[in-house]
C-alpha cells in the first residue's frame, strides 16, 4: 500500500551525493530550481587523461560553477566523516551514482529520508551495471526508478518510475544519456513533492521479481563469434562506449564499435564459419558482414590498436580486407 501524503514542510536543506556525468542534470535540476544544496558529496578527484593529472568528478565541476561547499571523502565509514555530514544540518540526502557505500548511521542523519536515483525498472536489474545488463539480456525497456535507500543493495521503497524503449541503435552511451536526464526530471518532482507534502508515497519491491546486473568483467568484452548475431551486436552496444568489444584481427586486438544484424536474404545460402568476413564492398555504404553461429553480423564502426575509430568503409579501405579473412 502506498503511505499518505502529511504535513507540509516550509524549508528543506539537501545534501547531493554523486559523481560522474550520469549524477550531472540532477544537480543542475535541483539548483534551477532554487532548492537549497547544503553540500555536494563526490568523490575525490583522481588521475585522468594521457598525463593523469589529478581531474575534478563532472558533479564537483558544476558545485564550483555554482559555489557550492563540495566535500571528497574517500569512505563515509570514519565517525569524523559522518560528524562533518551531520553538521550541514540537512533535511533530505540524494543519490545519484555516488560510487560509495552509505552507512546506516549516515542514512538516519536525515529526517525526510534519502532517495536514490537508480538506472532500471526495479526490481529488475538491481546492482552496479544496469544499463549493460538490460541490453545484454536484450530487454526491449529499461527506465529509471527513484526509491528510498535502505542498508540492502537497491532494495528500498520505490517512488516513482519513468519508461525509456530501447532502440535497436541504442547503445549503453545513448541509453544513459537518456536515463540521466530523465532520472533528473523524476528526482525533481519527487524533492517539489516532498517539499510541499513531507513525506512521499512509496510500494515495496516484489522481491520474486528482483534480477542483478553484476558488475562487468574485462573477459566479457570479447567476442564469441560462435553466438548468434543478436546477442554479438546487443554485445556490441552493451559496451559502447566502455570496456568495447573486441575481436581478434590478423593476430590484434580489435575493437569493434557499432554493429546490427543483417537481414539481406541473399546471404541465407552462403556457408562460412563462425567469424569469417562474407562482404567487404567499396561503397559509400558498405559495412563489414561476418558469419556468426546464427544470422550475419554487419560491422559498422571499429579500430584497430593504436589507430582511430573507423567507419567499416574507412578501415576497408586502410586494412585492404578481404573476403574471406577471418576474426577470431
Amino acid at each position: 500500500m502506498r503511505a499518505k501524503l502529511s504535513a507540509i514542510v516550509i524549508s528543506m536543506k539537501i545534501i547531493f551525493a554523486g559523481t560522474p556525468e550520469f549524477s550531472v542534470p540532477a544537480l543542475r535540476s535541483l539548483i534551477g530550481a532554487g532548492f537549497e544544496i547544503g553540500l555536494v558529496l563526490t568523490q575525490p578527484d583522481r588521475p585522468a587523461g594521457r598525463g593523469m593529472k589529478l581531474s575534478a568528478s563532472p558533479v564537483k565541476q558544476l558545485a564550483l560553477q555554482h559555489n557550492l561547499p563540495i566535500y571528497q571523502p574517500e569512505s563515509l565509514k570514519p565517525a569524523e566523516v559522518q560528524a562533518y555530514i551531520a553538521a550541514s544540518n540537512a533535511d533530505v540526502m540524494i543519490v545519484a551514482a555516488y560510487g560509495l557505500i552509505i552507512p546506516t548511521t549516515v542514512l538516519k542523519l536525515f529526517a525526510q529520508g534519502c532517495y536514490n536515483i537508480h538506472a532500471s525498472l526495479l526490481p529488475r536489474w538491481r546492482g552496479a551495471a544496469p544499463i549493460h545488463r538490460a541490453l545484454l539480456a536484450g530487454d526491449t525497456e529499461t527506465g529509471v526508478t527513484i526509491m528510498q535507500v535502505i542498508p540492502a543493495l537497491d532494495a528500498g521503497n520505490m517512488i516513482s518510475k519513468g519508461v525509456v524503449k530501447i532502440t535497436d541503435a541504442d547503445t549503453t552511451q545513448t541509453l544513459h544519456a537518456k536515463l540521466s536526464q530523465q532520472g533528473a526530471d523524476l528526482m525533481l518532482q519527487a524533492m517539489r513533492d516532498l517539499r510541499q507534502h513531507g513525506t512521499l508515497p512509496s510500494e515495496p519491491q516484489d522481491e520474486s521479481l528482483v534480477s542483478y546486473a553484476h558488475k562487468l568483467e574485462k573477459a566479457e568484452a570479447a567476442i564469441d563469434w560462435h553466438k548468434s548475431a543478436d546477442e554479438i551486436s546487443r554485445q556490441v552496444r552493451a559496451f559502447n562506449p566502455f570496456p568495447v568489444a573486441t575481436a581478434q584481427f590478423r593476430g590484434e586486438t580489435c575493437r569493434i564499435w557499432f554493429t546490427s544484424v543483417c537481414n539481406d536474404k541473399t546471404y541465407e545460402k552462403i556457408s562460412a564459419q563462425a567469424g569469417e568476413i562474407i562482404q567487404a564492398g567499396h561503397g559509400l555504404q558498405s559495412n563489414i558482414h561476418t558469419a556468426c553461429g546464427d544470422g550475419i553480423l554487419s560491422i559498422a564502426e571499429l579500430q584497430m590498436p593504436g589507430g582511430k575509430r573507423q567507419t567499416a568503409q574507412q578501415f576497408i579501405q586502410g586494412q585492404h580486407v578481404k573476403v574471406g579473412e577471418v576474426f577470431s
